[in-house]
């Protein structure tokens, strides 16, 4: 309890997403605080991923991977090991620890999910499509799974009215997510509905300008119209 009391305002911080001011109350913990080091390792690696700082972020989520019994924690740690990973290209060390996720069951449907992009990432298209498949079967509401399938179905041009509507039920469920409006715009394009396309791809846009795929996406929608 005592400990807790210590990490307390650390934590609050988290949990207001000031990732920054939360990271530096835990670095600045002195040594002599009776803290336990995977705890603070915890919380430190946590701080570190939201800030997008992904080399520290698996300095420290690791330590808890590797030296505590099998908790709710360290699968938790080991799935954003596996998400950070797949961000850094590193595909076979996220592929590994997805599958040793499956082994346990924890959070089936966003494990398939998180296959079944780097299988798309590696060209594995039936594969990709056999992973959003098993995820769906998991759980049908997972909005990734629907989002993936209903894009990857559209990049294939296959199916395009299903992929509409899983890409359509995924943004009913985050309907600020630029990830599903993309989705939606382009698959608006694919069925030659360049209008309503347009009008997704910009609000995708304008929530993640930053994103290539994103701008490219709005940019072919863009030249069509104007053609």
């Amino acid at each position: 309890m005592a400990e807790k009391n210590i990490l307390s305002e650390g934590i609050s911080l988290y949990k207001k997403r000031d990732y920054t001011s939360a990271l530096t109350f835990f670095i600045s913990l002195p040594d002599n605080s009776e803290i336990d080091n995977l705890e603070l390792a915890y919380y430190i690696g946590l701080c570190y991923a939201k800030l997008e700082r992904y080399d520290d972020a698996l300095l420290y989520l690791e330590q808890v991977v590797t030296a505590e019994q099998q908790s709710d924690r360290v699968l938790q740690c080991r799935y954003l090991l596996a998400v950070i990973y797949a961000l850094m290209g590193r595909k076979r060390h996220a592929d590994y620890e997805l599958n040793e996720l499956l082994k346990t069951g924890y959070k089936s449907s966003s494990v398939y999910s998180s296959l079944a992009y780097i299988a798309w990432d590696q060209g594995e298209i039936e594969k990709c499509m056999e992973y959003y498949k098993k995820a769906l079967e998991t759980d049908p509401e997972n909005p990734t799974a629907l989002n993936g399938m209903g894009y990857v179905l559209a990049c294939q041009d296959k199916e395009l009215s299903k992929a509409l509507s899983y890409c359509k039920k995924a943004l009913d469920k985050e309907p600020q997510s630029p990830a599903c409006l993309d989705s939606v715009g382009w698959v608006y394009y694919k069925l030659g509905l360049k209008s309503d396309a347009e009008k997704y791809l910009k609000q995708a846009h304008a929530l993640r300008p930053e994103n290539v795929e994103i701008r490219e996406h709005m940019q072919i929608a863009q030249v069509e119209l104007n053609d």
